[in-house]
């Protein structure tokens, strides 16, 4: 099926009797969000903590999620004009990559100032900074999982509706992930090293757009990625440490 198919807004609601279509689709729709959106999960994780207030990261996670489900349906609604204007992809892209190098130039400008200043003095991101990021990223991420639902149904309401499911869902991973990232040292590199995979393949979407990406690539990528960012806990470094004294 032609990607860009997608029916005008006179026919949002043609189809949405097809009972059949929904109950096959849908779960695999919410699977695909789910897959797809592990490494956006850790980034927007990684993003939400940086306040290291648990409260005020529960916030930004509500505030900047409710935002990003917004311009997710809109996402989908003007999908059609997204996928036939490449530059839109490509600058998700380029937001993607510099999201990746400001956390890795970031980690190292951590670790230079914490020769010379304790964690409390480091500057902390601003709340709505933090948010409009949270909200920004998803966004940039969705370009990818929409033009992969898109692929599958040409229904809007359903796939908004595969949306709405994994973008809760999102929300409760994402707030997982915050926990994860104390235990697993390695896990937020890992992630943004996926961020930074789903970037190269927009590029290459839009440099040879006929070039066929599997999603089970994405996959593949993503779960190695993930088994080396979970492969050290923070208690098995204590324990080395221990031993080395």
């Amino acid at each position: 099926m032609d990607i860009t198919s997608l029916p005008s807004l006179s026919d949002f609601f043609e189809g949405a009797d097809q009972w059949g279509e929904i109950f096959a689709l849908l779960p695999v729709l919410v699977l695909l969000e789910l897959i797809l959106s592990a490494d956006n999960a850790v980034a927007l994780a990684a993003i939400a903590r940086s306040s290291r207030q648990p409260e005020q990261e529960r916030l930004a996670l509500n505030l900047g999620i409710g935002m990003a489900l917004v311009l997710r349906i809109a996402l989908i609604v003007v999908s059609q004009w997204v996928l036939q204007n490449t530059w839109v992809q490509l600058f998700a892209a380029a937001y993607l990559v510099w999201l990746v190098v400001d956390h890795f130039k970031s980690r190292s400008d951590d670790s230079a100032s914490a020769l010379d200043a304790d964690d409390s003095d480091r500057s902390e991101r601003p709340f709505l900074k933090t948010v409009l990021l949270l909200a920004f990223t998803d966004l940039a991420f969705s370009i990818d999982s929409v033009a992969a639902a898109v692929a599958i149904s040409d229904q809007i309401l359903l796939i908004s509706a595969g949306a709405f499911i994994g973008i809760v869902a999102l929300r409760f991973t994402s707030a997982l992930f915050i926990r994860w990232l104390d235990l697993y040292p390695r896990l937020e590199t890992a992630g943004f090293l996926a961020v930074a995979f789903v970037a190269f393949r927009l590029i290459v979407h839009v440099i040879v757009p006929d070039l066929n990406q599997p999603d089970w690539l994405t996959l593949l990528v993503v779960l190695v990625l993930f088994a080396w960012g979970m492969s050290i806990r923070t208690s098995d470094l204590d324990q080395d440490e221990s031993h080395a004294c």
